[in-house]
């Protein structure tokens, strides 16, 4: 059923990458509960969302198969997703991958390196170019002069090393870079980027490690001792593009239960 809140949004459009993964799928559902219509990418055919299915059959969603780190794919996304409305007004980079094998900082090899840059930082450089080229042609918003927000999915990895997957910590430093220069790039035409840097999450990427992972949080790694879910990390990012916040650009908003609370 409709309500005022869904009226406010009910004629804008979200790009989401990572579907139908944990995050993605997460974000992409947080869209569409406030009415947005949401363009959702991910490299699985349908008939592989397996639990994440539901989301395929919800109304205002509409899904591109597709390769993220691929330049042809990226820009068929993007128009794939014009056709909804004629105008972006929501960009949220989530998708990512971890190393096939995390390896020690002195064994990495390049091709896992260029494997995990090419989709985590090269993928959400020039997506967010794309995408940006779009946003600033859209009417700014009466009073805020927004035209679009940005977001960029990051990690802890950004700044706390993991020696035996030094590629992905290099990649998501990136990622934070890359919202830095985005936000100072795009501020004179109203389009705040920010990005979240999520915690110690539940999904595939850490499921291979959720022995470990439990026990640490177990023993204090984690300020409010749990493990972070999607939808902590959707609602982070939908709080950064919704509109509650459009003086805000460049910032990273730590989605990880305290894990960034420095303590002696």
């Amino acid at each position: 059923m409709e309500n005022e809140n869904n009226n406010k949004f009910m004629k804008k459009t979200a790009m989401v990458t990572g579907i139908p993964g944990g995050i993605g799928k997460a974000t992409a559902e947080r869209f569409l509960d406030a009415g947005y219509a949401v363009c959702g990418m991910g490299r699985r055919a349908e008939e592989d969302f397996g639990d994440a299915s539901p989301l395929l059959s919800r109304p205002g969603f509409v899904y591109f198969r597709g390769d993220v780190a691929s330049t042809e794919d990226r820009k068929a996304f993007l128009a794939e997703a014009l056709k909804i409305s004629g105008r972006i007004d929501v960009l949220v980079n989530v998708a990512g991958v971890a190393p096939n094998v995390r390896a020690d900082l002195l064994e990495m090899t390049e091709e896992s390196y260029d494997r995990v840059t090419d989709i985590n930082t090269k993928a959400t450089l020039f997506l967010t170019q794309a995408v940006a080229n779009s946003m600033k042609e859209n009417e700014p918003e009466a009073g805020t002069g927004i035209r679009g927000y940005i977001c960029n999915t990051s990690s802890l990895s950004a700044y706390a090393v993991s020696v035996n997957r030094g590629e992905y910590c290099v990649s998501k430093a990136g990622v934070s870079m890359i919202t830095a220069l985005f936000a100072e790039r795009l501020a004179e035409y109203g389009i705040p980027v920010n990005e979240v840097r999520p915690g110690i999450v539940a999904t595939p990427m850490t499921a291979g490690v959720k022995e470990k992972y439990d026990r640490l949080i177990g023993g204090g790694l984690i300020p409010m001792g749990r493990w972070g879910q999607p939808e902590d990390i959707a609602a982070g990012i939908f709080a950064l593009c919704s509109g509650a916040l459009p003086y805000v650009t460049g910032q990273s908003l730590d989605v990880d239960g305290g894990f960034h609370i420095q303590k002696l």
